[in-house]
């Protein structure tokens, strides 16, 4: 049996299209963090031509941290150490050890540079 062009085309959308289905039914992943302005934040930090203050951008921090709880989001990987590093700029050292302590205990991996950065600060 000789298949026809006409045929072979029909029989190539037949395949096709369940494939095209279950693909638009596919359902997207949420982030895994909520990142907010974090990344902006940081980025204004690192330019350090004061267009943002230290108290700005820890306010701008907690409040994403805020919004971001009340989604139920998990805040990024670094966000405790940054929100850290400005409350140390700001001289807040209670504050400073709470954050280098939550994100240690939430990245467990960051345990090592938490530490030599609590060793740092408290000397």
């Amino acid at each position: 049996m000789i298949m026809t062009t006409a045929s072979t085309f029909r029989s190539a959308l037949i395949l096709a299209l369940p494939l095209l289905v279950l693909t638009g039914c596919a359902t997207r992943q949420p982030p895994l963090y909520g990142w907010g302005s974090y990344q902006q934040e940081v980025y204004q930090y690192f330019k350090a031509d004061g267009s943002k203050s230290n108290e700005e951008q820890i306010l701008a921090l907690e409040e994403t941290a805020q919004k971001s709880r009340a989604k139920g989001e998990t805040l990024p990987p670094g966000y405790h150490a940054h929100l850290g590093l400005l409350y140390a700029n700001a001289g807040k050292e209670d504050l400073v050890v709470q954050e280098f302590e939550t994100e240690k205990t939430l990245f467990p991996e960051s345990a090592p540079y938490m530490d030599f950065l609590l060793r740092k600060f408290k000397k």
